[in-house]
């Protein structure tokens, strides 16, 4: 009877897959689940990537729209007063901003309006609708403020 065991135990034994198999597919398995985790991963930073690139492109949309809002607010006042004193006149748009954006550092509600006729962008500091009130201010815009100011008529 002992030996019956034994050579079923033996039969066992031999039939069974041996502890070195077991830690394969162990291994394997922890692999696959390893690659799933980081292909999870990799998907999860492609998403994150793409909304990253949306909101920077609806960031960009927006900007612009209000800047030509806010452009097209400039004109308005611009055509809404026919004397004004300008401090300068480009014909490249960044260089019209910037010196609209140190004067507005300064304290004036300065604007850009467009030479009727001509490329050239205008910078104005301030705008009255009478001649009488824009050559006083300009008088001292010139003395105190900007030797070089000057007034555009806008028809």
């Amino acid at each position: 009877m002992k030996h019956i065991a034994a050579i079923i135990l033996l039969a066992f034994i031999v039939t069974l897959p041996s502890c070195k198999f077991l830690r394969e597919k162990k291994i394997i398995g922890r692999k696959k689940t390893e690659l799933a985790e980081k292909l999870a991963e990799q998907k999860r930073i492609r998403i994150a990537d793409s909304l990253r690139v949306v909101q920077e492109r609806l960031k960009a949309i927006e900007t612009a729209r209000l800047d030509s809002l806010r452009l097209a607010e400039e004109e308005r006042l611009a055509q809404a007063s026919k004397y004004n004193i300008v401090v300068g006149s480009f014909i490249t748009p960044e260089y019209a901003r910037q010196w609209v954006d140190e004067y507005r550092t300064r304290g004036y509600d300065a604007k850009i309006i467009q030479m009727e006729g001509s490329r050239f962008e205008l910078v104005v500091a301030e705008s009255y609708e009478s001649a009488g009130k824009a050559v006083k201010r300009l008088n001292q815009f010139q003395d105190t403020i900007q030797i070089d100011a000057w007034i555009y008529r806008k028809r």
